[in-house]
């Protein structure tokens, strides 16, 4: 059970009690009277204690039923409950002058004087029963002697000292009680808008895995298909401006080489596994071969440089480098028309660096235009590869001047 339904079930018990306890008290003050009563005692004395008896179970019975109707009246001080509880408090009084037994009845005000009375009369009402109990305990009203007189005295100031402490402390447990409703309140809107806000973080997360999935989707088949169609177009335009049969035939074959690989390549891109250059090589053996094969391809001097001690690397860093190297290579085979163009590959501790460097026209960094439809992934697509394991790129570059781009990474050694 939670603490709600607990306190759930509390409430409940106490309305119970508060039912029906006027009528148990009633019933004994009753039972009490007559076994306790005088033979000798006048019919008149017997007709007015009959009346007010009546008079006190058609009161129960007419609170009973505002309260079934109406369930919040019982809770909080309404003008009906203020004058159930004074003529109840009435009637308990002047049946106490017939037999002090019915100070059970009038022991109620104890019970309900925080639900009945307004917050200003609450004390006087506990003080009104408290004189009506104590002067049945002193032995009955009216009082006959100054030894009842300070009998009763005492007893009153007990009474009312006993049950306004009682009162008191129930008022701090029902504040209490309210601050914790008020909590479990707050507690439960915050897990609401955490579920929200945690369903919208997942969405969020989704859009953000799908819209990053489709840029390595499209950063792949840019890396294979687009350049390896692009080489394939190179290879076949020297065919058809060659009068050569066995230059063509060389180029041809250039071209179908590279359509294989490229097939491959894209096969690989689309199941996410490792460039296929990185299939059965690491990363320093495919470098060497993507950078010859390159250069045989594009006639431009092309050189390959490790340093420090290589280690075989995590797949994904592998890639990284592999794929940035290559668009590198693109961009400058299109854009830089360089002669010389060296790559160096260096392990340095906890960080790999990979540098390109040409001796081409070189651009202006401040006038590099964003990427179109028609264009490559360029700078951007390197750069974004770089950090998404943790990386950076740098470029350095001034027109007539050549471009040198350097990517670090940490180094992430391969799973053993």
């Amino acid at each position: 059970m939670t603490g709600t339904e607990a306190d759930s079930e509390i409430d409940r018990r106490w309305e119970q009690l508060h039912t029906w306890v006027p009528y148990g008290f009633l019933g004994i003050s009753i039972v009490l009277g007559i076994a306790t009563a005088d033979p000798h005692t006048g019919p008149a004395k017997w007709y007015t204690a009959w009346a007010l008896i009546g008079a006190a179970v058609a009161l129960q019975l007419w609170w009973h039923a505002i309260r079934f109707r109406r369930p919040d009246r019982g809770r909080t001080p309404t003008p009906a409950g203020t004058a159930y509880y004074v003529v109840r408090w009435a009637l308990g009084f002047v049946l106490t002058w017939l037999s002090p037994f019915f100070a059970f009845y009038a022991a109620s005000g104890y019970m309900d004087a925080d639900e009945l009375l307004p917050r200003r009369w609450r004390r006087l009402g506990l003080l009104a029963s408290a004189v009506t109990v104590a002067g049945a305990q002193t032995g009955g009203m009216p009082l006959r002697s100054v030894l009842q007189w300070l009998v009763f005295v005492v007893l009153l100031v007990a009474n009312s000292a006993l049950q306004m402490g009682i009162a008191h402390l129930t008022e701090q447990e029902k504040q209490r009680s309210a601050e914790r409703t008020e909590t479990i309140a707050a507690l439960r809107q915050a897990l609401d808008e955490n579920a929200a806000l945690h369903a919208q973080l997942l969405v969020q997360a989704r859009e953000a895995g799908v819209a990053d999935e489709r840029r390595r989707l499209a950063a792949e088949i840019h890396d294979t298909i687009a350049q390896g169609l692009a080489g394939i177009i190179a290879q076949l335009q020297v065919v058809l401006n060659t009068p050569d049969p066995e230059l063509a035939e060389d180029h041809v074959g250039r071209a179908l080489a590279l359509a294989r690989h490229s097939l491959g390549e894209a096969r690989r891109s689309v199941h996410n596994l490792a460039p296929i250059a990185l299939e059965h090589d690491g990363l320093p053996e495919a470098l060497t071969k993507t950078v010859e094969e390159w250069g045989e391809r594009t006639g431009i001097r092309a050189q390959f440089t490790v340093t420090g001690t290589a280690e075989q690397l995590h797949e994904e860093v592998a890639a990284t480098l592999l794929r940035i190297v290559q668009e590198a290579l693109s961009n400058a085979a299109r854009h830089a028309q360089a002669s010389r163009v060296g790559v160096t590959l260096s392990y340095l501790g906890e960080e790999v660096i990979l540098d390109i460097r040409d001796d081409g026209t070189g651009f202006d960094l401040l006038a590099v235009p964003a990427r179109s439809r028609a264009g490559g992934f360029g700078l951007d697509g390197m750069r974004a590869r770089a950090e998404r394991i943790a990386g950076s790129l740098t470029v350095e570059s001034e027109p007539g001047l050549g471009t040198a781009l350097s990517a670090r990474v940490p180094l992430v050694r391969h799973d053993s």
